[in-house]
């Protein structure tokens, strides 16, 4: 179980890292994307990783559980779900009704809440890449 656990791990580490560190950004410098259409897709393509991604944090959870893994790994793989727990429940919800706001045609300042979305995503992404290296080293 030990190389499923790390094939999820990469999986999901690259998924975030093509995500929310290429995708995200690159879409508002493309001619004649406006806030409201980068939004837009940032909406669905977000929804759809975050998505993605509770599976692969299930299947992890399932194989971790079942493979009577050492500390260090169940701290690894708590500190990579814990970042998306908190971004669905609080983050998501915040930056959701904001956006909605934007969306139908509301002028508001930069957002802070991005901010505080793309530290929970640098967390996630250093608790996977802990969590990807520990499983190689088992």
């Amino acid at each position: 179980m030990n190389e499923a656990a790390g094939a999820v791990t990469f999986t999901w580490l690259g998924m975030v890292l093509a995500i929310s560190f290429l995708e995200a950004p690159l879409k508002f410098r493309a001619p004649g994307v406006t806030i409201q259409v980068g939004l837009g897709i940032g909406r669905l393509v977000f929804r759809a990783l975050n998505r993605v991604e509770c599976v692969l944090a299930a299947a992890l959870l399932v194989l971790v559980a079942f493979d009577d893994a050492p500390a260090r790994v169940i701290a690894w793989t708590a500190a990579a779900t814990v970042p998306l727990v908190v971004q669905l429940a609080v983050v998501r919800p915040r930056l959701n009704r904001r956006s909605d706001r934007v969306l139908a045609g509301e002028d508001l300042p930069r957002s802070r809440g991005h901010l505080v979305y793309i530290a929970f995503e640098i967390a996630k992404v250093l608790a996977l890449v802990g969590l990807g290296v520990t499983l190689l080293a088992r």
